[in-house]
């Protein structure tokens, strides 16, 4: 079987930088802001009212457009279905037209970046696992498709204007985020992935969304560690989700790991960014010279529907 690699990561995010405590003043969030902040969040970033999932997901990709020759698939993945859809409601109502509910985001990237021979996917009801379904399905289309050797992934989502910025006990920040999965050697050869749904969940409050969290992350680890012959001793890095701290300092001695293995550490300054956090991190801790040729990394993420979903990564 060819090898298949994960590499070329960015991100971009909301153009307002909003403290937690403002936002708590401003009635975007349920929970005490001292709360947020003794479990590690201090700053989220939210989208201005001129500023659409689709401007998040440009900013994103332009970051790595020098190596969009030659793609050969968009995939182009949503947490919110209607950050699949970039037309106008309001054309709709009037005309009674539904193409105006038709108008994909992930067409006009492929336009407005040269990528004409790219054919398009559209990825939705994955909730914030969306960036790591991108990567499961992409490494799957390339060893199943002898045409398929170069992917782009997206993911891009920002809220409605008067939403609340809380889901789960999290603060939730707009943005985007993106990478090349190709058979290119280069950046993290992608070992194997994993997902999990449980659809009688779907419509879960935040507390049964908590309560089902630690035994389903445990059972698709577990289960993803037995499918790929990895073990948790394997693992050099845990990049996450941004999550509630001490989340993952109870996960960590469920897995039998080091809580100084899990890296997070952008959630002091943009919180949960839907389905952006692992790009984000994985980028961060690159920049700190962190990851070592040969280290294998976890990516991990949870979202509503309810899914759970991770990858294996290995440093080329």
């Amino acid at each position: 079987m060819k090898s298949v690699y994960v590499h070329d990561l960015a991100y971009f995010l909301g153009d307002q930088n909003v403290s937690i405590k403002q936002s708590f003043q401003d009635g975007r969030l349920l929970t005490e802001a001292q709360q947020f902040i003794d479990a590690g969040f201090a700053f989220h970033r939210m989208s201005s009212a001129n500023q659409t999932a689709y401007d998040l997901a440009v900013g994103a990709v332009s970051q790595i457009k020098h190596t969009l020759q030659d793609v050969s698939s968009i995939i182009y993945a949503t947490c919110l279905p209607l950050n699949g859809n970039i037309g106008s409601f309001s054309k709709f109502k009037e005309s009674r037209d539904v193409k105006f509910l038709m108008d994909y985001p992930a067409s006009h990237l492929q336009a407005d970046f040269g990528m004409e021979n790219a054919a398009v996917l559209g990825l939705n009801q994955q909730a914030c696992t969306s960036m790591l379904g991108s990567l499961r399905l992409a490494r799957a289309l390339i060893l199943s498709e002898p045409d398929q050797k170069k992917i782009l992934c997206v993911t891009a989502d920002r809220f409605p204007e008067g939403a609340l910025y809380e889901q789960a006990y999290n603060v939730i920040s707009d943005g985007a985020a993106t990478c090349i999965v190709s058979t290119e050697e280069k950046g993290y050869r992608l070992i194997a992935s994993h997902a999990i749904t449980n659809g009688a969940l779907a419509q879960a409050n935040d507390d049964e969304t908590v309560g089902s969290y630690f035994s389903y992350t445990h059972r698709l680890l577990s289960e993803l560690f037995e499918k790929s012959d990895i073990g948790i001793e394997d693992i050099d890095w845990i990049v996450p989700q941004n999550t509630n701290t001490n989340a993952w300092v109870i996960l960590s001695r469920l897995l039998g790991t080091e809580f100084e293995k899990v890296y997070f550490k952008s959630i002091k300054e943009v919180g949960h960014i839907i389905s952006s956090d692992n790009i984000v991190n994985l980028v961060q801790i690159e920049r700190d010279g962190m990851v070592k040729s040969g280290q294998k990394l976890l990516l991990f993420m949870a979202g509503f529907g309810l899914n759970w979903q991770a990858v294996i990564l290995e440093k080329v």
